[in-house]
């Protein structure tokens, strides 16, 4: 069987730097930080980490009542950086409703506001008539992936990856796989998360979150950086627009990269400790997805959340595989770790970087840890062209993804 080829040629996100991807990629090019202090987190006992990125919720009621209702902000963020990636792309109506079309996105759970509300409404009379249906579908693992779909009226497949911090590059590699293996011409792929005291409390109760910072925010998170502390958590969607190559060279769209390769695996060793055998072993069967060898790649967009053993471990695997010859850098910095988004949303600024033949450096990388050496860390601005890139993605459970694009 011949494999179709696969591109990206549409984009979109609403991320703790913007409402769109113009904005977003201002605020990089400027060097901003979106990290706050967050008012009110003082009153959750036993909370260490007070710094968080959320994004803006705006122009929401473009969407109308009757599909917003059952959306909490994360799938409010979706439907909008949807929304931007099938305008960026150009396809037509007809497509989207064709079931030639379909929708994957991500997350880490369902929206986190609104579960929380939902046991703050049922819990103290043990009342469960008192939440809605509309609340319901709000906390659904699924709420990004059917609500997009419903509101645009997708009737291909529909699917919600949910895989922690590598829930969106999974979501683009399904995509990726079932319009290659002809299942589908075009999918809607990415991410979504939403910002809640409940979501930056799961990281904080196995310290890895960033509590020495509180009162300077703009300071970390610190991938890389030998005062590292943990990540801060960040809000907001990536939607990438993926279809048949030969569809969007007929209609004439702009491309902005082929996917070449892609690999998702367990590490089978720990539940919530990185593994660089298993991160080694991941990059490298994506690598030979790809056919490509490891000097063949122009730019590495680290996964680098800024906790102690996760950006060890991807720097060891990292060096094991490239050595110090291929520039490094990650993203998380600018607008903290988007959990379920961050795939999408840094691959998205990963493509752009590619386009303009720049690397943006990692923030708040002042001086690299003993433990982070032996890997090109890009800490200033670099004009490189980029023909293939590598991202990465590694989440709790052991969960590792890893995408290859090529320059078109």
């Amino acid at each position: 069987m011949q494999l179709k080829r696969v591109v990206i040629s549409g984009v979109g996100s609403v991320s703790p730097l913007g409402l769109d991807v113009a904005s977003l990629l201002a605020a990089i090019e400027n060097r901003q930080s979106a990290v706050k202090r967050m008012l009110g987190w003082e009153r959750y006992r036993g909370l260490r980490s007070l710094v968080a990125a959320p994004a803006e919720l705006a122009n929401e009621k473009e969407i109308p009542r009757q599909s917003r209702r059952s959306m909490g902000r994360m799938s409010i963020f979706s439907v909008q950086a949807s929304k931007q990636a099938l305008a960026d792309s150009g396809i037509s109506e007809s497509l989207i409703s064709s079931g030639r079309m379909g929708c994957i996105i991500g997350s880490t759970m369902g929206g986190a506001e609104s579960i929380s509300e939902a046991f703050e409404i049922m819990l103290p009379e043990r009342d469960l008539s008192q939440l809605t249906s509309m609340k319901f579908f709000q906390c659904l693992s699924h709420t990004a992936a059917m609500n997009v779909a419903q509101y645009l009226g997708i009737k291909g497949c529909v699917l919600a990856t949910s895989a922690a911090c590598a829930s969106a590059l999974q979501a683009i590699g399904a995509g990726y796989d079932l319009i290659r293996l002809g299942k589908q011409d075009a999918i809607l792929c990415g991410g979504a998360e939403e910002l809640h005291p409940i979501v930056t409390g799961s990281f904080d109760i196995i310290f890895a979150t960033s509590s020495s910072y509180n009162d300077n925010p703009s300071k970390t998170p610190r991938p890389f950086d030998v005062s590292r502390d943990g990540l801060v958590c960040g809000e907001g969607a990536g939607i990438v627009f993926l279809e048949e190559r030969e569809l969007a060279l007929k209609r004439g769209a702009k491309i902005y990269a082929e996917i070449i390769g892609y690999n998702t695996c367990g590490s089978g060793v720990h539940i919530s400790q990185s593994s660089a055998s298993a991160m080694r072993q991941c990059i490298s069967e994506a690598l030979k997805s790809a056919n490509i060898k490891p000097t063949d790649v122009d730019y590495i967009n680290a996964h680098a959340t800024a906790t102690i053993q996760g950006d060890q471990e991807e720097a060891q695997a990292i060096r094991n595989i490239f050595g110090d010859d291929v520039p490094v850098s990650s993203l998380k910095g600018y607008f903290g770790h988007t959990l379920g988004a961050s795939g999408a949303i840094e691959l998205i600024v990963s493509l752009a970087m590619m386009q303009k033949g720049q690397i943006y450096p990692t923030f708040n990388l002042e001086k690299v840890g003993d433990d982070c050496r032996g890997i090109f860390h890009v800490q200033e601005k670099l004009n490189r062209d980029i023909s293939i890139l590598v991202k990465n993605c590694f989440a709790f459970g052991g969960i590792n993804a890893a995408l290859v694009c090529r320059k078109e």
